[in-house]
């Protein structure tokens, strides 16, 4: 009985040391990089032609898509290039953190356009490979469409480029993901 109750008292204390809320504020990320906190890794994770044509912020540590588009191929039903995942997604954000001199429980913070197609599964694949402490910039870089009215589906609501943060419409060479490098 004596093993039980340890064996459930160190299970339930695990639970309570798992790793950080996968869901993190723009305006929190923006704190946390601004504040040079040595053990944050932040990386937009938006194919590089998505940055091209919706803006980028700076403030990233540097762009490792987790999927990219496959111009050969063509998906009838959404209308949309093929994507398909980086296969070597885990490998550079490992890479990166090596460089950086970060351990693999760093927190490293995803950033896509909405938060939700790449942000959050890109976190979650992160976790599921050795990374504890992945999260994701809840509602991404552009936001949220209106719902109703007269600006239905635009992203003017939440996100990275509506909560005053800092973003330009240019790219920084030096952090993009190139293929010539």
């Amino acid at each position: 009985m004596k093993n039980y109750l340890l064996a459930l008292v160190l299970g339930v204390a695990a639970l309570g040391a798992q790793a950080v809320e996968m869901e993190i504020s723009a305006k929190e990320v923006y704190e946390k990089v601004q504040g040079n906190d040595p053990g944050v890794l932040f990386v937009d994770v938006r194919d590089p032609l998505e940055i091209m044509f919706t803006g980028f912020t700076d403030v990233v540590h540097v762009n490792i898509p987790y999927l990219l588009a496959d111009r050969t191929r063509w998906e009838d039903e959404r209308s949309i290039y093929r994507l398909y995942r980086n296969p070597d997604f885990v490998a550079q954000i490992k890479a990166e953190l090596a460089r950086r001199g970060m351990k693999e429980d760093a927190e490293v913070i995803t950033l896509c356009r909405s938060g939700s197609e790449r942000g959050k599964p890109s976190a979650q694949f992160l976790r599921d490979n050795g990374l504890p402490n992945a999260r994701y910039v809840v509602n991404g870089f552009q936001g949220s469409p209106v719902k109703d009215g007269p600006q239905a589906g635009l992203r003017i609501v939440n996100g990275w480029q509506n909560s005053g943060l800092p973003w330009s419409a240019k790219m920084s060479p030096g952090k993009m993901f190139r293929v010539d490098k």
